[in-house]
C-alpha cells in the first residue's frame, strides 16, 4: 500500500486542479487562438505561468481506489491490477470472469 502522504499528496493536486480548471482553460484556449496578438498571447502566458504548478491535470496520478497504487492501474474500474484480479476472483465486480478455453 502506498504511503498516506503520497495518497494526501495527489488528493490535494487533484482538488488544486478542479479549482484552477475554468481559469487555465480559458488562458489555453486565448494562447491558441489565432486572431489574437503577440501581447494579448504574451499576457496570458505570464498569466498562466503565474498559476500554482500543481493545477495542471498532468500532475495528477492515476491510482488504485483500494491501495493507492500507481502502477498497474485500470481506468474503467479505478483499480489496480493487483485488487482487480482479487474482486473479480471473489466475484465482486459483475460481468467479469475468468477466460478458460
Amino acid at each position: 500500500m502506498a504511503k498516506k502522504a503520497i495518497i494526501n499528496r495527489n488528493l490535494k493536486r487533484q482538488k488544486i486542479v478542479m479549482k484552477y480548471h475554468v481559469t487555465r482553460s480559458a488562458l489555453l484556449s486565448l494562447l491558441n487562438d489565432i486572431s489574437k496578438s503577440y501581447e494579448e498571447k504574451l499576457e496570458a502566458r505570464n498569466k498562466l505561468q503565474k498559476l500554482p504548478r500543481n493545477s495542471s491535470s498532468t500532475r495528477v496520478r492515476n491510482r488504485c481506489e483500494l491501495t493507492g497504487r500507481a502502477r498497474g492501474y485500470y481506468r474503467k474500474f479505478g483499480l489496480g491490477r493487483n485488487k482487480l484480479r482479487e474482486l473479480a476472483m471473489s466475484g465482486r465486480i459483475p460481468g467479469i470472469t475468468k477466460a478458460s478455453w
